[in-house]
């Protein structure tokens, strides 16, 4: 996993799981700490995450929360789209765009 950017866009790369946790929960911190307004996460070259990586992210979006910023997800991967939607979760990130209808629920 690799994290690049600054405290307003973070482009994150590869595998966000148990092994690369901690290196990117004190990369989201410190960039949510030291900035203001959106803080944009582009997951375009995200190759998946696991329940810990959801968990970083999840932190991410309630510490944005606390110091007054909204955590942003861009270019959420479409598999990554439909767990997002499974834990209802889509319900309270932000993601640009939104979620596409093919990862929503049929009824």
């Amino acid at each position: 996993m690799h994290i690049r950017g600054d405290h307003a866009e973070l482009v994150v790369e590869g595998r966000l799981d148990v092994r690369s946790a901690a290196d990117a929960r004190t990369v989201l911190h410190s960039a949510v700490d030291g900035g203001a307004g959106d803080l944009v996460l582009d997951l375009t070259d995200l190759d998946s995450w696991d329940a810990t990586g959801l968990g970083v992210i999840m932190g991410a979006h309630r510490r944005a929360g606390r110091c007054g910023r909204r955590l942003v997800l861009r270019n959420v991967p479409p598999q990554m789209q439909r767990l997002l939607v499974a834990t209802r979760l889509h319900r309270i990130l932000a993601i640009e765009g939104g979620i596409a209808a093919e990862s929503l629920p049929r009824v």
